[in-house]
Order: C-alpha cells, then sequence, then structure tokens
C-alpha cells in the first residue's frame, strides 16, 4: 500500500561565530521565522567531535514538516531580515536535505 505522507526535511548548519554582539541580533530575530514555519530544534550547539573536514563552533539541525516548509522559512522575509544580521557576525555552511521517506506498512 502506497502512502502520499510527505517526508521530513532537515535544516543543517555548521556556525562558527566572529562577532558574538552582532550574532546576539540574528539570535533575537531569527525565531519568528522558525515559530511561523514549524521548525522543531533537535540539535542546537552542544559538545562535538570533529572526526572529518572542518572543525565548526556550533552545529544545529532543525526539523521541518517539509523541504517547502524549509525552504519558505530559509526565504521568508522574517528570517532573511535576520539573516542580514548573521552575515557579517559568522562563518556557515547550510543546507536543507530530504528526510527518509516515511515507513511503509503491509
Amino acid at each position: 500500500m502506497m502512502t502520499n505522507e510527505v517526508s521530513k526535511a532537515y535544516w543543517i548548519a555548521f556556525v562558527t561565530v566572529t562577532d558574538p554582539e552582532a550574532y546576539g541580533d540574528y539570535q533575537q530575530l531569527a525565531p519568528a521565522a522558525f515559530a511561523k514555519y514549524g521548525a522543531e530544534f533537535l540539535v542546537r550547539g552542544g559538545a562535538a567531535d570533529t572526526l572529518e573536514g572542518q572543525t565548526w563552533q556550533r552545529h544545529v539541525v532543525i526539523s521541518f514538516d517539509s523541504k517547502e516548509q524549509a525552504l519558505a522559512c530559509y526565504n521568508s522575509p522574517e528570517y532573511q531580515n535576520a539573516r542580514e544580521h548573521r552575515s557579517a557576525a559568522c562563518t556557515a555552511n547550510i543546507v536543507i536535505v530530504d528526510g527518509q521517506p516515511p515507513a511503509q506498512k503491509a
């Protein structure tokens, strides 16, 4: 039996803050966009062990109900306003990826 359920999507960010004061402005503004688009933070900061690749100061994983929701959040006026404050305050690598499709039930 096929299902029409949409796969979740995940916003994954690796961030190193270079200007904590300006980054604080981003942290004040960004939650409005995340709340509007139903974001659920699964990982926010925390201790990490870099095993391969570049070392980042912060690691963030945010769950959305769909890739469309994740992209709408990123492209929203609310997030783009926050992003203006973030862009000069850190270096970042951000991706949005599809989650696994919902499990098929027999």
